[in-house]
C-alpha cells in the first residue's frame, strides 16, 4: 500500500537554508521531513537509519561534501537523491558528479519568499521531490560496467551514413551523456543536437562538465551558428533546439511542447524537416514522453531511431513510449551507445 506521506530527509549545512527548505517541503501535506543533516556524514547515518523515501542534498558541506555522501548513498543503502545547489561554478560541477554518482536531478537553492518567484519555484521544487520519490534506484558500485546487452533484432534497409545525430534525454541523461560522449573520438564526423530536461541555470554547467572529460567539444547552442562535425551542442536553458532551414542552428523561443522548452519532440520535428532520413536519432533514459511525436516524424522520414534499453535507464519513461510505438530500430544498453554511434557515423547498417 502506497504511504500517506513522502518521507523526506533534508542535508544541508546553512541553518538557514535547512530551514526554508525544509518549510517549504512541509507546506505541503504530502511530505514528512524525517531528519535533517549538517553535514554528509550525518546525511548517510540518518539514510541508513531512517529509510526516508527521498534526499535532498547539498554540495558543499563539512566533514564530508555532498557528492561524497551521494556515493555513499547509492553504494551503501540506495535512496533517490535530489541536489540542491548553488549557480556557482564549482558547486555546479560538483553536482554534475553527483549526476553520474546516482542522484536524479538537480535544482537550484532558492533564495527565500522574498524573491518575486518564490511560489513557482517551490512548487516546482515540490512537485521535482515527488517524482523524483517514485523512481526505484538502484545500487551504484564504483566504476560500475552494465555491459554489453542484447539489440532488439532488426533488418534494415541499405542506407547512407546520417548526417546528423539527434539526442533527447531527462531523468539520468547527464550521466548517460557523460558516459557516450567520453567515449567517442575527437574525430567523431557528425554534429551532434542535444535536448537534455535540466533545471534552469545549469545548462552551462552541464556543457563545461562534459566538456571537460570528452575529446568532442560540447558547447551551449547559439542561435545561427553553423553546424559543425565533432562537435556537440546542447539546448540553452529554457529555449528550444533545432536546425534552419539554411542547415544553421536555430535556438527559439517558441511555445513550450507538452510542457517542455527544450523538448525532445521540438528538436526531433525540426531536424528531420531539414535532414529527413539523414538522420539518426537517439532517445535515452528520462521520466514522461517527451520526443514521442518527434520521433514518430523521423521514423515517418526514413531516419534512423535508437532508444536506450529499460535495464540502464534511470527511468524507462521517455525511450519506453518510443519502443512500445513500434519507434526504435535498435534498442541499446548505454554501453553500446558509442560504439553504435560510431559505427552509423562510418556508414556501417544495423542489424540482427
Amino acid at each position: 500500500m502506497k504511504p500517506d506521506k513522502l518521507r523526506v530527509l533534508v542535508a544541508e549545512d546553512s541553518p538557514t537554508a535547512r530551514r526554508l527548505l525544509v518549510e517549504i517541503l512541509r507546506a505541503d501535506p504530502a511530505f514528512e521531513v524525517v531528519g535533517e543533516a549538517k553535514d554528509g556524514v550525518e546525511a548517510v547515518e540518518l539514510t541508513r537509519r531512517l529509510r526516508p523515501h527521498l534526499v535532498t542534498m547539498d554540495i558543499q558541506m563539512p566533514n564530508m561534501d555532498g557528492l561524497e555522501a551521494t556515493r555513499r548513498i547509492m553504494t551503501e543503502v540506495p535512496t533517490p537523491v535530489v541536489v540542491v545547489s548553488t549557480l556557482v561554478e564549482r558547486d555546479i560541477q560538483t553536482s554534475m558528479a553527483a549526476l553520474r554518482s546516482g542522484a536524479l536531478a538537480v535544482l537550484q537553492k532558492l533564495v527565500g519568499p522574498q524573491a518575486p518567484d518564490f511560489e513557482t519555484e517551490a512548487r516546482r521544487l515540490r512537485d521535482t521531490v515527488k517524482a523524483m520519490a517514485e523512481v526505484k534506484v538502484i545500487r551504484h558500485w564504483p566504476s560500475r560496467d552494465e555491459g554489453p546487452g542484447p539489440r532488439v533484432p532488426v533488418v534494415p534497409a541499405r542506407r547512407s551514413k546520417p548526417a546528423l545525430l539527434a539526442i533527447a534525454a531527462s531523468t539520468g541523461g547527464p550521466a548517460a551523456l557523460h558516459r557516450i560522449f567520453s567515449e567517442l573520438p575527437a574525430d567523431f564526423p557528425l554534429p551532434v543536437l542535444v535536448v537534455q530536461h535540466i533545471a534552469l541555470g545549469f545548462a552551462k554547467g552541464l556543457c563545461t562538465w562534459l566538456d571537460s572529460v570528452c575529446k568532442l567539444e560540447v558547447k551551449v547552442a547559439e542561435d545561427g551558428e553553423a553546424l559543425r562535425p565533432g562537435v556537440v551542442y546542447i539546448a540553452p536553458d529554457d529555449r528550444h533546439l533545432g536546425v534552419r532551414a539554411d542547415g544553421r542552428v536555430e535556438v527559439s523561443n517558441a511555445a513550450p511542447v507538452g510542457g517542455f522548452r527544450p523538448s525532445g519532440t521540438w528538436l526531433f520535428r525540426s531536424v528531420t524537416r531539414v535532414f529527413g532520413s539523414s538522420l539518426a536519432a537517439a532517445v535515452l533514459t528520462g521520466m514522461g514522453q517527451d520526443g514521442l511525436e518527434g520521433l514518430r516524424e523521423v521514423h515517418a522520414a526514413g531516419g534512423w531511431v535508437m532508444a536506450q534499453d529499460e535495464a540502464t535507464s534511470v527511468v524507462y519513461g521517455m525511450p519506453g513510449v518510443a519502443v512500445a510505438a513500434g519507434l526504435a530500430h535498435e534498442v541499446l544498453p548505454l554501453s553500446d551507445f558509442s560504439r553504435r554511434f560510431r559505427e552509423l557515423a562510418g556508414g556501417e547498417n544495423g542489424g540482427a
